[in-house]
C-alpha cells in the first residue's frame, strides 16, 4: 500500500500503486509526502452563499428532528459528529466549525456524544444533504480514556458533570464506521485532533505497534488536517455544486484515498533528501568580525543595479516523497 501524504501544501493521497514495481513488494505498506502546487489562498468569504441562507441564523445548531421542524429545516446540508458535549461556544472546535459552515449558507446539524453501539443515533437528523464532518472531539480519545500508565480516567472535562466514558475508543474510527452504516452513499469527511495526528502510519503507545493511517482503517472519504476552515469551507461549496467528492484531489491540507499517483507528479526517495551538504561557518552574533566593521570591503562600494529574475518553475511543487516501509 502506498500513502502519498502532504506537508503543509498538498493533498494526500493512500492507496495501492502499480507505477513503482523496482520500489514496490506486495503487502508492504509504503509512505510517500508531497507538497502540491502553491497556489494563493482564497477569501474564506469569498463563495457564493449557499442558497439555504434564506433560513437565517439558528440559535443553536439542532440535534434533533424536533428542532429541525421548529427551524422549518426538511434536512441538513451538513451534520457534525463529535464525541464532545454540544456547547454554542468557541471553546468548542465543532461550534466553531459549524457556525462557520452557517455563515456560508448550509444548513448544518450536529450529533453529540451519539450512541456508538447502534447506527440509529447517528440517523437521527434523518438523511443529509452532503457529507457527514466526523471528529472525536478537542481531544484524542485514547487520551481522553487512559493516563500515560494506561490507566483508565475517570472523568471527561467536555462530557456534561464531567462523565467519563461518553465515547468510544479510537471515536474517529467507530463514528464514522456508524456513519456509513447509517447512509453509505453520504460522504463522510475527517477531521479533529484525533484525524491530523493520525493521518499517517504512526507508533501507537496503547497497543505498542505501529499503526497505518486512521482513513485507511476509517474508511472515509476524506480527511481534513491542521486548521480545517479553508478546506473544508472549500470542499463543503465543491460538493454543493455537484462535483463528487472522489475528484475532490487537490484541496490543501486534505488526505484522499488513491490508487495511483497524480497525473504529472513525480517522486524522490526519501532517503536522498537528507544528504549532508557544505557547512556554513558560525557567524558572530555580535558582527565584530564581519567585514564591514572594519571597513575592509574589497572592491568598489559603489551601487549596482537590481536584476529582476523571471519566475523559474519550482519542481518541488509537484513531487512526493516515498518514505521507508513500517
Amino acid at each position: 500500500m502506498i500513502c502519498l501524504i502532504s506537508c503543509v501544501n498538498a493533498p494526500l493521497f493512500l492507496g495501492k500503486s502499480v507505477e513503482f514495481p523496482a520500489l514496490i513488494t506486495p503487502c508492504v505498506e509504503e509512505l510517500t509526502v508531497s507538497t502540491s502546487l502553491i497556489v494563493p489562498e482564497r477569501h474564506l468569504f469569498s463563495y457564493p452563499r449557499y442558497w439555504a441562507e434564506c433560513y437565517g441564523t439558528a440559535p443553536f445548531l439542532p440535534m434533533s428532528r424536533a428542532e429541525m421542524d421548529e427551524l422549518g429545516w426538511d434536512s441538513c446540508d451538513i451534520v457534525l459528529v463529535t464525541g464532545d458535549a454540544y456547547v454554542d461556544h468557541p471553546r468548542f472546535g465543532m461550534a466553531i466549525v459549524g457556525r462557520m459552515l452557517e455563515s456560508q449558507g448550509f444548513l448544518v446539524g450536529i450529533i453529540a456524544r451519539p450512541d456508538w453501539t447502534q447506527k440509529n443515533d447517528f440517523m437521527r437528523l434523518g438523511k443529509l444533504n452532503l457529507f457527514y464532518g466526523v471528529t472525536a472531539g478537542n481531544m484524542d480519545s485514547m487520551i481522553n480514556h487512559y493516563t500515560a500508565d494506561r490507566k483508565a480516567r475517570h472523568d471527561d472535562a467536555y462530557t456534561p458533570d464531567n462523565i467519563a466514558g461518553k465515547r468510544p475508543d479510537r471515536a474517529t474510527l467507530v463514528y464514522t464506521q456508524r456513519c456509513k452504516e447509517a447512509f453509505s452513499d453520504v460522504p463522510v469527511v475527517l477531521g479533529g485532533i484525533e484525524a491530523s495526528l493520525r493521518r499517517i502510519a504512526h507508533y501507537d503507545y496503547w497497543s505498542d505497534k505501529v499503526r497505518r493511517s486512521v482513513l485507511v482503517d476509517a474508511k472515509a472519504d476524506l480527511l481534513i488536517y491542521g486548521n480545517g476552515e479553508r478546506p473544508l469551507v472549500e470542499v463543503a461549496h465543491r460538493l454543493a455544486a455537484g462535483e463528487p467528492i472522489s475528484s475532490i484531489v487537490d484541496v490543501r491540507n486534505t488526505a484522499v484515498l488513491r490508487k495511483t499517483a497524480l497525473p504529472g507528479w513525480t517522486w524522490v526517495d526519501s532517503t536522498r533528501l537528507d544528504s549532508p551538504g557544505r557547512i556554513e561557518p558560525i557567524l558572530n552574533p555580535y558582527g565584530e568580525d564581519l567585514p564591514c566593521v572594519a571597513n575592509t570591503v574589497k572592491g568598489s562600494t559603489s551601487g549596482k543595479p537590481i536584476t529582476v529574475r523571471a519566475h523559474k518553475p519550482k519542481p518541488w511543487e509537484k513531487t512526493y516523497v516515498l518514505l521507508p516501509s513500517f
